[in-house]
């Protein structure tokens, strides 16, 4: 039973204009879009998590658009006009995120992104090289000029063991994951916005005017509900079209005079590993087992942290020495067609999540579009 609270605490604590669910990019994207457009309403974030929960603060921070492998699978997905107007919305989302944190908070550095391909990759290499011209002709105007090209020479020099292609992304950067989110919840409280953490709602009741959220901690109530919570959306609105894919992770002890700088893509992104403060991070795998890994469930598998220890060991830092430091993983959504689901799923009940494991590049504008679809509505 939830605590008996006084009618001060039940006035001022629990009943809002909008309640958003989720205080991940997309929810606190949302909040503060709201707040920034509407000042008087009253807005409160309810969290599952004593941090965000699912991939927020769990990713690699990737301020990317996608390597050229997987773009020839979203433009046989999408079509090529569909495939710019994605690109331009992760672009624009990147953009957004800068200019409403900058670049020094989230500690944004362009340092370029490369993709690499195993000696025994040459088919799938040589696709992709064919392809460069395409994409940077598709992708100029909103980017800018020449964005991918081979970068073969660096191999040698960041010491990598089998590649034989490498094509570089000039425009990729990264960011701290940590840095961003810490920056975004103090942006939203700034602002007046609530966030109530460990605070997770177990149903949605709809009454006339007003949505009641049922939570262990006690109910809420709001006039307008958005939830964010991404792949854990389905227990809150079962019929949403999503599946959860988890992002398993590792990172090394820092690592002397380590050569490797950028944001790297391997297996049509479905491996990925950057420097981060000297230490190698590296994910992914989940393509060993897809339907393992379509889970909410946190945790490792065998079969997935083999294949990422393969990888480092034989790959990234064949001479080099290195300890594992320790492993996490992160909670994704993804859907059968690439673009976000922004729905009003029913009246003043507000959805937004699917963001295809490119959440850093378009949960701001994610955030932004359903907090635009919202205010509609007042």
């Amino acid at each position: 039973m939830p605590p008996a609270f006084s009618y001060w605490e039940k006035e001022s604590f629990f009943t809002y204009d909008t309640i958003v669910i989720g205080s991940g990019i997309v929810g606190l994207n949302a909040a503060i879009r709201l707040k920034k457009t509407a000042p008087t309403l009253k807005i409160a974030i309810l969290e599952r998590g004593f941090l965000p929960t699912g991939a927020s603060t769990k990713n690699a921070g990737f301020a990317c658009f996608g390597s050229i492998s997987e773009l020839i699978e979203q433009e046989e997905c999408a079509g090529l006009e569909g495939l710019a107007l994605l690109i331009e919305k992760r672009w624009k989302g990147l953009l957004k995120l800068r200019n409403l944190l900058g670049d020094k908070t989230i500690d944004y550095q362009c340092l370029g992104g490369y993709e690499l391909f195993k000696n025994d990759d040459i088919f799938l290499a040589d696709t992709c090289v064919s392809k460069i011209e395409h994409y940077n002709r598709l992708i100029n105007d909103v980017v800018g000029p020449k964005a991918f090209g081979l970068a073969n020479k660096k191999i040698t020099s960041f010491g990598f063991k089998g590649i034989n292609t490498l094509i570089e992304n000039r425009y990729e950067a990264q960011i701290d994951s940590g840095k961003m989110m810490f920056a975004l919840i103090q942006y939203a409280q700034k602002l007046g916005i609530n966030i109530f953490n460990n605070c997770i709602v177990d149903q949605i009741q709809e009454e006339n005017k007003r949505t009641q959220l049922i939570t262990k901690n006690g109910s809420f109530f709001c006039k307008r509900l958005i939830v964010t919570t991404n792949a854990f959306v389905k227990d809150l609105l079962p019929d949403v079209d999503i599946s959860p894919g988890r992002g398993q992770v590792l990172i090394t002890k820092p690592i002397k005079e380590l050569k490797i700088t950028g944001t790297f893509h391997y297996d049509k992104g479905y491996y990925y590993f950057r420097n981060i403060n000297n230490r190698i991070l590296l994910g992914g795998g989940r393509n060993i087992d897809f339907k393992a890994e379509e889970t909410t469930k946190f945790g490792q598998t065998e079969p997935v942290q083999l294949a990422l220890e393969g990888l480092l060991k034989n790959v990234i830092l064949p001479k080099v020495n290195y300890e594992i430091d320790y492993r996490w993983s992160g909670i994704m959504a993804f859907g059968k067609t690439l673009e976000p689901l922004i729905e009003e799923i029913k009246p003043n009940i507000f959805c937004a999540t699917r963001c295809n494991g490119m959440g850093i590049a378009i949960g701001a504008q994610t955030g932004e579009d359903v907090a635009e679809m919202l205010l509609k509505r007042l």
